[in-house]
């Protein structure tokens, strides 16, 4: 691919812009800024070299000069979307509540970005507002008394229930908007299959779990259920 380093090589690490020239034409936030407006538009499928470069009006090949690659292109889109978070001046000292804060900000994030869970990866962990948040979860995980490594342990926790929740949502909702049929149609029809195969017998355990389930859910409360769960379990 033209390019291409031939040895890997982070992207922080590199100037701006590769190629020749007085001064780079373009920043790398033009170039994330554009594919995120790209990916929340049309889904992560339809990100590529050639159509952030339409977007930005250069040249396919002109854009290597400043990415080498589309997984340095997704380092910069998670990086910009990362800068979202609102982080206040100091922690509360109430690490479950700082953690639980956090990660409804990373849910109401990939809520925003539908494309997130799709490209999310730890090797995206330390750009610069990955590190920004990094330094602060570590600040408000300060008060719990584990190794540093646990301390990495309970964001990596943290953000990972977030993410699989979330996905789970997005593909639930994705499905329900290709339905022929409404959700409640649907939802009823399960429910009249799922009562006949109770009524049966051959599921006890099942029949006495949902004859005691709420008639509704609410994803938000089992969402914070969830989560302080997750925390509960570290201290």
């Amino acid at each position: 691919m033209a390019g291409r380093a031939a040895e890997p090589e982070v992207i922080w690490a590199r100037p701006e812009r590769t190629g020749r020239g007085p001064r780079p034409a373009y920043r790398r936030a033009d170039i994330a800024a554009a594919g995120v407006r790209i990916a929340d538009a049309d889904g992560i499928d339809a990100v590529s070299m050639r159509r952030v470069a339409a977007e930005l009006g250069c040249g396919t090949m002109s854009l290597y000069n400043y990415v080498s690659c589309k997984a340095d292109l997704y380092e910069l889109m998670v990086d910009a979307v990362s800068g979202e978070y609102e982080l206040p001046d100091a922690p509360s000292g109430d690490w479950k509540a700082d953690m639980l804060a956090l990660g409804r900000q990373t849910r109401g994030i990939m809520y925003r970005h539908p494309w997130l869970t799709r490209v999310m990866s730890t090797v995206y962990g330390y750009s610069p507002n990955a590190l920004r948040y990094l330094e602060f979860c570590l600040a408000c995980l300060a008060p719990l008394e584990v190794p540093g490594g646990t301390r990495m342990e309970v964001i990596g926790a943290v953000n990972g229930t977030v993410m699989a929740v979330v996905a789970n949502e997005l593909a639930m909702a994705e499905r329900s908007r290709s339905l022929p049929w409404t959700e409640e149609q649907e939802q009823a029809v399960r429910a009249a299959y799922l009562m006949r195969e109770l009524a049966g017998g051959a599921y006890p355990r099942l029949a006495e779990v949902l004859a005691q389930a709420p008639a509704a859910i609410d994803a938000d409360e089992v969402f914070e259920r969830t989560l302080r769960r997750v925390l509960d379990s570290f201290g």
